[in-house]
């Protein structure tokens, strides 16, 4: 299934923090949503025949249907021919062809709520779409069901071949999404590779959940990767096919633990690890830094080594909230005597909106969400899946089954009516994340989505601070880097842990304006907002030590726009304009640590 990205170098103002990956899982919300997002433009066409004769069979080369390459060519031109099949692959992901029937309307680029400030310009075609479902006695609803069932056989093709080479077919799915439709299947085994090969560090805390049959089929993927890295070396490319490796992309992935369960949990279903931090990652101050796990071979490995060699705890929210979030965490906090934030949250879907569960269908598994993301599905889907539903009768195909399937896992679509899906509202994705209800109100529906989606999921960083309760028992002093819509700030006052001060790094106005808002109404200790990392310099950092005291924690995790599997086309690791700025919350770490060991 495509990744619907934004492949503009604008998302400065949008931080990718999707995992893109997560395990396929449960979803129920509340009421349909009518995700804002606009269309995408059409662009003139270049005018140039024979380059649109070549592009157009290019792309019935790949396999689309030539009357679906010239109707997107009409209606989009042919100067961008990045544009021209990302729209393909969404039309050939969706079902929409030319032939389809009414229920298809007019199928747009997919909606991405990040690339709008409002929602008041957004038009959604509802009357076009609303009533076209209706047909008359002698209509079998097979126009509707062979478009919806035209599903990526690029997508059955790759899983067949990653399948054969002995990998579970829900692994393949999982890279597929991860790294795009687009993907080399060379490229799609090394992701497999990455994210299920436990390390050496975590064996003793994963053995409970090892087999033989795991080891042996470790063994097999390691056999195929050095046989593909061999390839690539002759060739000349780097993992994603580069020919200039992105930073860290020529080392050894950092190994991931599956389960992902970090140091320990707040149940004993693992048992604790036992960890020595080499002498220079002691303080003060404490520090904390957050990123997605999936990141591309090496970022984590480099983030590491600058993070004066801690190992990193890779750690999933499906073990602490009814969604998945894959994080990595390297911190020199203490590990013993962890304790959760109370009430503890819901671990199930069903748990969390109970009222879903008579609308959710047998043959939907789910039971958690995957990854909440920054941009939510659009209203023609939604409507697209409703229709589906409705001309199937009672039981769908199993075809219809996978199709709508793949689109719920991968938008997280809850069931709130009969052959009825939505997306997850703000509020909902709010108390997923362990916010307090309504905070991020009074911005758009956008800017809470892009928020939220770019947050800290609140009950898990909890659960890592807990041991500084009892170390501060009269506040203390926190710098606070990215600090988005405050989640280490919310945490840290769910634990019951008062902040003095608290320096908040942010560029976001938006997301200024809701921590600020939170602040007023639930602190009284001094909240100093700085716009940006970069304008925080040695001499201001020991401004700051002087006249507070020094600070007791630093935390933060910074942008993951180049290293998020969802953004194919700027994944760049380290190097990337945004995720470049890790290296400025390493200056700032630095420069702490340096000017406190002097006092």
């Amino acid at each position: 299934m495509v990744d619907w990205v934004s492949d503009s170098d604008d998302d400065g103002k949008f931080e990718w923090d999707s995992d893109g990956d997560a395990e396929p899982s449960s979803a129920p919300a509340s009421r349909n949503l009518d995700a804002p997002g606009p269309s995408t433009l059409p662009k003139q066409a270049n005018g140039n025949g024979a380059e649109s004769s070549a592009l157009i069979g290019n792309f019935v080369g790949m396999g689309f249907t030539k009357e679906m390459v010239l109707k997107v060519i009409k209606e989009n031109g042919d100067a961008d021919t990045e544009q021209l099949l990302e729209l393909l692959l969404t039309y050939q992901a969706i079902g929409s062809d030319p032939s389809v029937g009414n229920c298809s309307a007019s199928v747009r680029a997919p909606q991405i709520v990040e690339e709008s400030d409002g929602e008041d310009d957004v038009n959604w075609d509802e009357d076009a779409a609303a009533g076209n479902c209706d047909r008359g006695p002698d209509s079998d609803g097979s126009g509707d069901d062979e478009g919806f069932l035209q599903e990526m056989s690029q997508k059955d093709e790759k899983i067949k071949s990653i399948v054969n080479m002995g990998f579970p077919e829900d692994e393949a799915k999982m890279a597929i999404t991860r790294c795009g439709l687009d993907a080399s299947v060379e490229v799609l085994v090394d992701s497999i590779y990455a994210s299920e090969t436990a390390g050496n560090a975590y064996s003793a805390n994963l053995s409970d959940y090892e087999d033989t049959e795991f080891i042996s089929f470790g063994r097999k993927k390691t056999k195929f990767m050095e046989g593909s890295q061999k390839k690539r070396k002759r060739y000349g490319s780097g993992s994603q096919g580069n020919p200039v490796p992105f930073d860290g992309s020529h080392e050894e992935p950092m190994p991931l633990p599956n389960p992902m369960v970090g140091f320990s949990l707040p149940s004993d279903r693992v048992q604790p690890v036992h960890r020595t931090l080499p002498d220079q990652a002691f303080g003060p101050p404490f520090f904390y830094y957050e990123n997605v796990a999936l990141a591309p071979k090496g970022v984590w490995t480099t983030i590491s080594r600058f993070l004066y060699d801690i190992q990193p705890e890779f750690v999933d929210s499906k073990f602490f909230c009814a969604a998945a979030r894959k994080r990595g965490y390297i911190h020199n906090l203490p590990i013993e005597n962890r304790s959760p934030v109370l009430p503890l949250p819901p671990k199930t879907i069903y748990d969390a909106f109970p009222s879903t569960k008579m609308w959710w269908p047998s043959w939907d598994p789910r039971r958690q969400f995957n990854c909440l993301q920054t941009c939510v599905a659009s209203a023609k889907l939604t409507e697209r899946i409703r229709c589906s539903l409705s001309n199937c009768g009672d039981t769908p195909s199993p075809g219809v089954q996978k199709c709508v399937l793949d689109e719920c896992r991968k938008w997280n679509l809850v069931w709130v009516g009969k052959n009825k899906v939505a997306p997850l509202e703000p509020d909902e994705m709010e108390f997923l994340l362990g916010y307090p209800r309504n905070h991020t109100r009074g911005v758009s529906r956008t800017e809470r989505y892009r928020a939220l989606g770019n947050s800290f999921q609140v009950d898990t960083v909890a659960y890592h601070l807990s041991v500084l309760r009892n170390m501060f028992p009269n506040g203390m002093n926190v710098l606070s880097l990215f600090s988005g819509i405050g989640g280490a700030e919310v945490a840290l006052h769910r634990l019951g842990i008062r902040m003095k001060t608290v320096v908040s790094i942010e560029i976001s106005e938006v997301n200024r304006t809701v921590l600020k808002s939170w602040w007023d109404q639930t602190q009284t200790g001094t909240l100093i907002e700085i716009a940006d990392v970069q304008n925080l310099t040695a001499e201001r950092i020991q401004s700051l030590i002087r006249r507070y005291g020094g600070f007791d924690l630093v935390i933060g995790g910074s942008p993951c726009n180049n290293l998020a599997g969802s953004n194919r086309h700027h994944r760049d690791g380290l190097e990337g304009q945004q995720s470049a700025l890790f290296y400025h919350y390493f200056r700032i770490l630095d420069s702490v640590k340096t000017i406190m060991s002097g006092m």
